[in-house]
């Protein structure tokens, strides 16, 4: 019986760590500091919050960096299971299930602290040069403005710049995401820009897993029930204050 016993046991240990092989759950995001990037304390925010919250659901997972189009066309086609920052949008659910919100993105502007720029409708923007970041979206009724002047740039850092040069009025962008690279500028950079209260969207972040995965509801359920235990015991606030947030 006791040899029985070990033998049943090593069984239905062999049975749980393939169980969990199994459920192996591939992430996958492009690089957007301080959400997602692999050069980031795990992965960065977003990555640590979303593969903490499926490790508490019973899901291993692993990360890969790719860039935003390969990641979505690989949710798509099932080569990745979970796409960790996603703004939800009617077209993503034909290839996938969102999660409920995680984390909020405020779209706000910055300007110069000795600047008189002031922004409470879309109409005040027509007088001013404002850098974006090439092919990002803002909010559709900013993009699809022809009035505004938008000024495209390759990244915040250097809106930032051309802010405190003077060669624009404003930039815009995620506040968490300004407030990474402006850590990381001069002070001569950092202390001459501001925030305008207004922001000028808030988009929510979820999840996006892939409908090709059989196990999509559940994944989602998991998730979405630990993120809010996690919001209960201060977990996710200590994560949020280890990234600096």
């Amino acid at each position: 019986m006791p040899r029985l016993h070990r033998a049943l046991v090593l069984i239905g240990l062999l049975l749980l760590s393939h169980n969990a092989c199994a459920q192996k759950l591939r992430l996958v995001a492009d690089g957007w500091p301080p959400f997602t990037d692999s050069t980031l304390v795990n992965g960065g925010l977003a990555t640590d919050i979303v593969s903490t919250a499926l490790a508490r659901a019973g899901y291993a997972t692993e990360f890969e960096q790719v860039p935003w189009a390969r990641a979505i066309l690989g949710i798509g086609e099932g080569r990745y299971d979970v796409l960790i920052s996603a703004w939800h949008s009617e077209e993503r659910t034909r290839i996938g299930q969102f999660s409920a919100e995680y984390l909020l993105n405020r779209i706000r502007f910055i300007k110069r602290k000795d600047a008189s720029v002031e922004f409470d409708n879309l109409q005040q923007l027509r007088a001013y040069p404002v850098a974006v970041v090439r092919g990002y979206a803002y909010s559709r009724e900013f993009d699809e403005d022809p009035q505004i002047e938008k000024v495209p740039v390759r990244d915040f850092a250097m809106a930032a710049r051309m802010l405190t040069a003077e060669r624009v009025k404003l930039a815009v962008e995620d506040e968490y995401v300004a407030r990474y690279y402006l850590a990381r500028e001069s002070p001569k950079v950092r202390n001459a820009v501001e925030f305008l209260p207004k922001p000028l969207s808030e988009n929510s972040l979820h999840i996006l897993v892939s409908l090709k995965n059989p196990e999509h509801e559940q994944i989602v359920a998991g998730f979405d029930r630990e993120i809010a235990a996690m919001k209960a015991d201060g977990s996710y606030a200590r994560i949020l204050e280890m990234h600096g947030m």
